[in-house]
């Protein structure tokens, strides 16, 4: 019998379809790598459990604030309206020493005069808001010369030399308290947390002043909380 003839054709299909089998299963290859990966990612994220927000230590239902750290003097996670996402923190804490050292003095100066009074003002009213106006031009100039006097030198520091030093470092320390490492980190907490006391002491003092018309050791005394 003679010997079976292949048809061109037929020989040249057999190839392609090699290739072509060859081809779909490189195609699935990736895929199939892909897809382990996949199921190993969500197997390890299963394992690891949900990841929690982490909250304010202040206010505990409001996220914790990002750029705001527990190394901060006075540091409570408090910044419920998002200051220090729009401003630099470190200016944030400089205005807030500021306010608060302005705030302590204000405190005691709402104070002091109802227990002892210098010569030069003795005839100054025990109310501060009445005190306020018996200041003469040439001491209201001279406190204003020493607030620009101080503006000036903390200006200079904070705006152009921010990052030499710690907010509300202002090389004043003459009674050294700050020489140990240890009791500088307390001194510095003590101060913003007496600062923020001072603020709210105040404004509480002077709003009271207007109601009473009194200063507020006289007020207490007599516990005039009425307005008159």
């Amino acid at each position: 019998l003679p010997a079976p003839q292949h048809h061109p054709s037929t020989m040249m299909r057999t190839p392609v379809l090699v290739l072509a089998g060859a081809a779909a299963v490189s195609a699935f290859a990736p895929a199939a790598n892909l897809a382990g990966l996949r199921t190993s990612s969500t197997r390890a994220a299963i394992a690891r459990g949900p990841q929690m927000q982490e909250m304010s230590e202040a206010i505990p239902f409001m996220p914790k604030p990002a750029n705001i750290d527990s190394s901060m003097p006075g540091y409570a996670g408090f910044d419920p309206l998002g200051f220090t996402d729009y401003y630099s923190a470190k200016w944030m804490q400089e205005a807030e020493i500021k306010h608060g050292r302005v705030c302590m003095l204000a405190a005691l100066g709402m104070v002091f005069p109802e227990f002892a009074k210098f010569p030069q003002f003795a005839s100054f009213s025990t109310n501060p808001l009445e005190a306020f106006y018996q200041v003469s031009p040439a001491g209201w100039g001279q406190i204003f010369l020493f607030i620009g006097v101080l503006e000036t030198f903390s200006y200079e520091k904070s705006f152009y030399n921010f990052e030499g030093g710690a907010p509300g470092a202002l090389g004043f320390d003459p009674l050294r308290m700050s020489s140990n490492p240890a009791s500088a980190k307390q001194y510095a907490a003590a101060e913003v947390r007496n600062g923020r006391l001072a603020m709210i002491g105040f404004s509480g003092m002077l709003h009271h002043a207007i109601v009473s018309k009194q200063g507020p050791i006289t007020q207490i005394v007599e516990q005039n909380f009425y307005p008159k």
